[in-house]
């Protein structure tokens, strides 16, 4: 949770909209929730490992609530504990679901899962909501026929509905492409120890998004698997390796405190984090070193990072290791001196939405003078406006602009229940000004 005491009304707020009250400086202490990534990817070793597993401090979100059940239909018992998951896993033994897996728009859970469903023995049918099933999974599909196993897309179009039917998975080299997602390297990598054989995973061409597969190699080794790394080329497992059961604490969630971050650089504030790792392999835990080349000043200790905002100026970057803050850092840009490149960011169009257009489409609704291609954003400060802003259903777009309404009077964020996928009382919490240590 994140501890936070505010002193007046930070918004008005219906089913529909919320209106951001615009605040002079953002200072206070927070404690940002667990990371989603660390979560989703806990949660599925331990429902394979050889015993109870207890995970404190994860996320609870609709995105963490899908895996777990989904976990619940292939045999798996999750209790939910104050501040904790008990997962009772089954050393890899599940049970063929009896029912379809719906798991709404979340991608992780859908990707990790269509590696996962093809060590049960029958078929498993994967779908989610009307988004989900324009999401690709063709390439990580490509993979599973690649060593025998029959996977068919509903309509066709390597999007969910997907039918898996698996008798176990006999492993061997495999070729995958690198420049869609990482989540489909995740998926393999995190079954992979229970597949008949050794498994080799070619990448073909430049993995994107390294930092989430440093997660998973990350975790895996927690849990007591050994993964080769050959420079993101080839990554290798042994078969025949179980997972350790084991307490496991789930890192706060670098996504979670860019927002907090950016509040505090556009109004020349200061934020401290706590309880975070300012070490972690997490992608978006780099997001404070771009907040100070754009001009803020950053202090870091060993479990707290402390931002003091100061005058910004736009920045070339690539954030191809960072694309969960990309909408951050738009937004910030807004109150930069001069313009800021975005680069390296191709695989945000096949995300909850395609991102870049929904930026473009957004910060253009402001006022700011935008240009996008295939892979990169450009944002050109501007007089702003307030305005309605579209959330496309994404809750990265929404608690992004609201880091825009700190500053421009009149910005109304539309949907703000899609939070809900990654933070659900995120809007009981902003503005984060007066905000104290508890």
């Amino acid at each position: 949770m994140l501890w936070y005491i505010s002193n007046f009304e930070c918004f008005e707020k219906n089913e529909t909209l919320i209106e951001i009250t615009p605040v002079e400086k953002v200072s206070g202490f927070i404690k940002v929730p667990g990371s989603k990534s660390y979560t989703n990817r806990a949660l599925l070793i331990a429902a394979l490992a050889d015993g109870v597993s207890r995970l404190e401090k994860p996320l609870v979100s609709d995105d963490t609530k899908f895996m777990i059940q989904a976990l619940n239909g292939f045999g798996i018992q999750v209790e939910e504990a104050p501040n904790t998951f008990i997962v009772s896993g089954k050393e890899g033994k599940l049970t063929a679901p009896t029912e379809d897996i719906f798991v709404g728009n979340a991608g992780t859970t859908m990707r990790f899962l269509t590696t996962f469903s093809a060590l049960v023995k029958g078929k498993v049918r994967l779908d989610g909501d009307e988004r989900m099933r324009e999401r690709p999974l063709t390439d990580l599909l490509e993979c599973l026929k690649q060593m025998g196993v029959r996977t068919i897309s509903t309509y066709h179009n390597g999007c969910p509905p997907i039918d898996i039917e698996g008798e176990g998975v006999p492993g061997g080299t495999l070729k995958l492409a690198g420049d869609k997602s990482s989540q489909y390297l995740t998926s393999l990598l995190l079954s992979a120890p229970y597949f008949q054989n050794k498994t080799n995973i070619l990448i073909q061409g430049d993995l994107t998004s390294k930092s989430y597969a440093d997660i998973t190699l990350d975790i895996m080794k927690t849990f007591g698997i050994q993964v080769e790394n050959d420079n993101y080329k080839k990554f290798s497992v042994e078969a025949n390796q179980i997972y350790k059961a084991q307490t496991y604490q789930v890192e706060g969630d670098w996504s979670s405190a860019s927002y907090f971050l950016a509040a505090a650089a556009i109004t020349g504030g200061n934020i401290t984090l706590t309880g975070v790792n300012p070490a972690s392999i997490q992608g978006d835990a780099q997001f404070p070193d771009v907040l100070e080349k754009m001009g803020c000043k950053v202090k870091k200790s060993a479990d707290s990072l402390q931002l003091q905002g100061d005058s910004l100026r736009g920045i070339t970057i690539n954030m191809n290791n960072m694309p969960d803050a990309v909408q951050t850092l738009a937004v910030t840009a807004l109150f930069a001196k001069g313009k800021t490149v975005i680069k390296g960011i191709g695989n945000l169009r096949i995300k909850e939405t395609d991102r870049i257009e929904a930026l473009a489409n957004e910060l253009g609704r402001l006022g700011a003078e935008i240009e996008t291609g295939e892979d990169f954003l450009i944002i050109r400060p501007s007089e702003y406006r307030g305005a309605e802003i579209e959330t496309y259903n994404d809750h990265r777009m929404a608690m992004s602009f609201a880091i825009a309404g700190l500053i421009i009077p009149g910005v109304k964020i539309k949907n703000p229940k899609c939070v809900e996928k990654s933070f659900p009382d995120f809007f009981a919490h902003w503005p984060p000004s007066n905000a104290k240590k508890t």
